[in-house]
């Protein structure tokens, strides 16, 4: 008898993101510098922003978040993605499959909150300037942090404690390359309708209420920039909500297909594939959309590496 709820599984083996030898090598190494390039530059946001003073404002403060959940969301799954390239067979264990599924869940439910906060946080700053440093007081933006992880900590349970109810008789084989909902779904040899619909209604709820409160805040902030008289502020103004309207629609479109539809009409090929957006380029993206276009974060890091060399 196997551990975990009456499972008679005790491990599991991660198909990966192919099954072509003659592509494991180069997905490999792709892989490989998305990781390296996504720690390094969250890292380096996190120590910049830690370091610098005058970016200890609302906005840097959910930068500085949002770089930490983007660091711990990729290396939930990405060290273990790169074996599975590696070795012929990619075994996780049963616990170890279901302790990677929270986190996988908790960090990006974290994430949809946080750029929720973040529009919240621009549409604050250009609808109302004067109000701004008392409407994104300290306690307002810790309280949206804390929020933000208190619903990323529920959606974790509910996803997590509904599928340590099932049980996974003979088949262990997860088509995919992380313990991801679906493709464990797919698994069970009992009923998994408890299961999908707490899936439609949790994943419904933290992707259609952020999605639907970002854009209607960006719908405002839109509206405000079409006021401003001088042609270069429009332009700067659309170019970073543009940007960010980009990064959302990339996290949020690619999350709503895999999750909002029923298990059988999931395709494990195209499931692949739209998490590959979601999970490797948007925690690698974001540095560079958030910050290394922003003069602020160039003018601290000049001041960081000017320090270090002296």
């Amino acid at each position: 008898m196997a551990r975990g709820n009456g499972s008679f599984i005790t491990q599991f083996i991660l198909v990966g993101l192919t099954d072509q030898p003659d592509l494991k090598l180069p997905l490999f190494f792709l892989f490989l510098v998305m990781y390296i390039v996504t720690v390094l530059g969250n890292m380096g946001l996190i120590t910049i922003i830690g370091l610098n003073s005058h970016l200890h404002t609302p906005m840097y403060f959910f930068l500085f978040n949002l770089s930490f959940i983007d660091l711990s969301y990729s290396s939930t799954f990405t060290p273990k993605m790169l074996v599975n390239f590696i070795f012929k067979q990619n075994i996780i264990s049963y616990m170890g499959c279901m302790t990677q599924l929270y986190f996988f869940c908790f960090f990006s439910i974290s994430e949809c909150y946080v750029l929720t906060s973040m529009a919240y946080d621009r549409y604050v700053a250009i609808r109302k300037p004067l109000l701004y440093s008392v409407v994104m007081s300290p306690k307002v933006c810790s309280s949206l942090m804390l929020g933000s992880y208190f619903m990323a900590f529920s959606g974790a349970t509910a996803h997590t404690g509904c599928m340590l109810r099932l049980t996974f008789c003979d088949a262990n084989t997860i088509n995919h390359y992380l313990c991801d909902i679906f493709p464990l779904l797919q698994l069970s040899c009992t009923s998994t309708y408890v299961n999908e619909l707490e899936v439609f209604i949790v994943g419904g709820i933290n992707v259609i209420v952020p999605s639907v409160a970002i854009f209607v805040s960006y719908g405002f902030i839109l509206s405000s920039i079409l006021h401003i008289s001088s042609t270069e502020g429009r332009s700067k103004a659309f170019g970073t909500c543009s940007s960010h309207i980009i990064a959302v629609s990339l996290f949020f479109g690619s999350a709503a297909f895999m999750y909002l539809k029923p298990s059988s009409a999931v395709s494990m090929g195209e499931g692949k594939i739209s998490s590959v957006f979601y999970t490797n380029t948007v925690p690698l993206m974001n540095p560079l959309i958030y910050s290394l276009r922003n003069k602020d974060v160039k003018i601290a890091l000049r001041k960081t590496l000017s320090m270090r060399r002296f």
